[in-house]
């Protein structure tokens, strides 16, 4: 059942015309939390992160989950979730992806071949979670894919 509302969601993003209203009100707070030494161990390779005190999803929020790819030149390269499939010089390949609840967000490591995945993508790995007034995620023009934009847009500092 998350499977399904996590892609409802995003295809939702997707598909959504934006108004030119500009009198949409985006006064609306967004959230976000950053979790790091994150380890995907086996057999389930997925991660249960709850919602910090304070932190309040209402149900028509849209969360989204990004992952801090690399860092190039002292800057952070965030990927958001679900990830494309990533090829692997091992020849193993994976992906991270995500589904959520009220109370919190569940990522997960899938892959068809855990032996050829190297620590690099299991251990440490760090996560920014951010929570989307679903009013907001319905009438602006923010590309979600773009963390940077995403934290500007609801004016989120880390």
């Amino acid at each position: 059942m998350k499977k399904i509302f996590t892609l409802l969601c995003i295809t939702t993003f997707m598909l959504t015309s934006c108004s030119n209203d500009d009198d949409t009100d985006f006064d609306t707070i967004g959230q976000s939390f950053e979790v790091d030494n994150v380890d995907f161990i086996g057999p389930e390779f997925a991660v249960n992160i709850p919602f910090p005190a304070g932190v309040e999803v209402f149900d028509a929020d849209v969360v989204l989950v990004y992952r801090l790819e690399e860092v190039v030149n002292g800057n952070d390269v965030w990927e958001p979730l679900p990830t494309p499939l990533i090829i692997l010089d091992s020849g193993g390949e994976l992906t991270y992806r995500f589904n959520f609840t009220l109370n919190d967000v569940d990522i997960l490591l899938d892959t068809p071949d855990i032996g050829l995945v190297g620590t690099n993508f299991t251990d440490n790995q760090v996560f920014r979670i951010v929570i989307v007034p679903s009013r907001f995620a319905q009438d602006s023009k923010i590309d979600f894919s773009d963390i940077n934009a995403v934290q500007s847009a609801l004016k989120l500092d880390f």
